[in-house]
């Protein structure tokens, strides 16, 4: 289902002069048939992977297989911070894809990537891995994407890359490799999700049907030469910790500011990002043993992870009617210290985005009632259709109407 948007022909000149009122403000909301790919993990339970981006906003899911069969797909569940998927099929005599393991990858690996790319069925493709632990593409929360110059092509999405030994070692992506060729065609350039990464997002899927985001409280930032320098550190990776929120896990632990953070459970952390995808991907719960360098002297230090704030407005555990859900659709809201309702993200073309809501803004009242959290806001809001937000943004205050 594509939503309702704005008619990017209302803001061009030259058809504004031909056809004036004649064009409609908005194109309405359609439907139209998507193809991508998936990977069948577990035979036995017809468990297949997929891509967020490929199941997203879905009304009917069909897996068609190599042999020709289709089933109708069930949606297990989906997680967009790491554009994985998980859908399910009743089906006998399938063959699962054995695991991999993405950490032994080095950058030069022979890979093999399969899929179905532009619809044509199932290709593959070959090369090497051409970069490792690849951030700051800002496609997806959780970044650290296996680059290689196999060719993936849209419809590519959510298919296999494989080892030469047969065994899955990342979820390809189209939607990284969109921005570098804006043509959307192949550019030797390829991404993919890491198997340990997807792994794990499978089975908090397959357990809760969400994934639950740990975090431990910290600001950080990458360690660089300058840095290491002048906190007197003779490391060359890492994370610094910034600052240390109070309440949280990391403070009770006795986490400071200048910290290095340089391994979690063992495995050595490259940067900032290789630390929060490794706590985020952890389990609400879990015990974690992080190794901290803390004035030229290590130590091991033992945090309980934590769960981070929710994403949406839909996912808030304080309760409360669904109303504010459906109409703040595409807003992350999280409480701002009492003060009011911060909107930490909008996706673009979501309902929140249209009512005009954007990043930054602060929720200080709604319907002429002053709100200091998100619960206040969901209580507020009622079962009311039309909502009358009273928004902060910078030295401005306004009004904003959400129908």
């Amino acid at each position: 289902r594509i939503p309702a948007q704005d008619n990017p022909l209302r803001q061009d000149p030259f058809f504004r002069r031909f056809f004036g009122d004649q064009l409609p403000d908005r194109i309405p909301e359609r439907k139209q048939m998507a193809a991508g790919s998936g990977v069948i993990v577990d035979a036995e339970k017809g468990y297949v992977l997929t891509n967020h981006h490929v199941v997203d906003k879905a009304i009917d899911i069909t897996v068609t297989l190599k042999d020709g069969r289709s089933f109708k797909g069930k949606l297990i569940g989906d997680d967009p911070g790491t554009d994985i998927a998980l859908v399910k099929i009743d089906a006998k005599g399938l063959t699962a894809l054995p695991w991999g393991n993405s950490d032994n990858l080095k950058v030069g690996d022979f890979v093999v990537a399969v899929g179905n790319p532009f619809g044509l069925g199932q290709t593959v493709t070959s090369g090497i891995v051409s970069a490792l632990g690849r951030t700051g593409l800002n496609i997806e929360g959780y970044e650290d994407f296996i680059q290689t110059d196999a060719s993936i092509n849209p419809g590519n999405s959510g298919g296999a890359l494989v080892d030469l030994a047969g065994r899955l070692v990342g979820i390809n992506l189209t939607s990284c490799s969109a921005i570098l060729g804006p043509s959307g065609g192949n550019i030797g350039i390829g991404f993919a999700v890491p198997v340990n990464m997807a792994h794990s997002v499978m089975e908090q899927l397959v357990k809760y049907g969400k994934v639950s985001r740990g975090r431990i409280g910290v600001a950080i930032q990458d360690v660089t030469p300058d840095l290491a320098k002048a906190i007197g550190a003779n490391v060359t990776h890492g994370a610094v910790v910034q600052q240390v929120e109070p309440g949280t896990p990391a403070e009770k632990a006795g986490l400071k500011a200048g910290d290095i953070i340089t391994e979690v459970d063992g495995h050595a952390v490259r940067n900032s990002s290789d630390l929060r995808n490794r706590i985020g991907l952890m389990r609400v719960g879990n015990e974690v043993k992080l190794t901290v360098l803390r004035e030229g002297r290590s130590m091991s230090v033992e945090v309980k992870i934590g769960e981070a704030p929710s994403q949406t407005a839909a996912t808030e555990e304080e309760g409360g009617p669904d109303v504010l859900a459906d109409k703040l659709e595409g807003a992350t809201l999280k409480d701002n210290n009492g003060k009011g309702v911060q909107v930490a993200g909008v996706e673009q073309g979501s309902r929140a985005w249209r009512s005009g809501l954007r990043p930054g803004d602060e929720i200080t009242g709604v319907n002429r009632k002053r709100v200091h959290s998100v619960k206040e806001l969901k209580e507020a809001a009622g079962d009311s259709s039309l909502l009358a937000l009273n928004v902060k943004r910078g030295d401005a205050n306004l009004f904003v109407v959400v129908r």
